[in-house]
């Protein structure tokens, strides 16, 4: 399923909702802010409730209304979601170019065993 060109972007709180989800799968606002609270214990329920009805209303959320207690689930599996805010990201901050992005994270955020995996990586795509 690949995202809609008019399906807004997430939020970085509407994305950390969205980890929830596709870890634990679909739930109810209750069980997905118990989930969230273990590593945000700020986070109120009713903080989370409001957010997941606003995705819900913007697109990002599905929401099945069949029971007394609402399931919400993401529309779009976690790798569309990250696919499409990459090209995203590449458009916008790197001027559509994937190496630019590449050297940049190859420059600053990548360990030395990160580095080894993409080497091996490149190293097997040689065909």
């Amino acid at each position: 399923m690949t995202q809609k060109s008019n399906t807004p972007k997430p939020t970085a709180a509407e994305i950390n909702l969205l980890k929830v989800l596709w870890q634990i799968g679909p739930a109810t606002a209750k069980q997905v802010h118990a989930a969230a609270y273990a590593e945000r214990p700020e986070l109120a329920y009713a903080t989370v409730l409001r957010h997941l009805q606003l995705m819900h209303s913007k697109g990002i959320l599905k929401r099945d209304e069949s029971q007394r207690s609402h399931i919400y689930a993401p529309v779009q599996e976690q790798d569309d979601m990250q696919t499409n805010l990459l090209k995203d990201l590449i458009q916008k901050v790197f001027a559509g170019s994937g190496k630019a992005l590449v050297m940049a994270a190859l420059r600053s955020h990548v360990s030395q065993e990160e580095r080894a995996e993409i080497e091996q990586f490149l190293g097997e795509d040689k065909s």
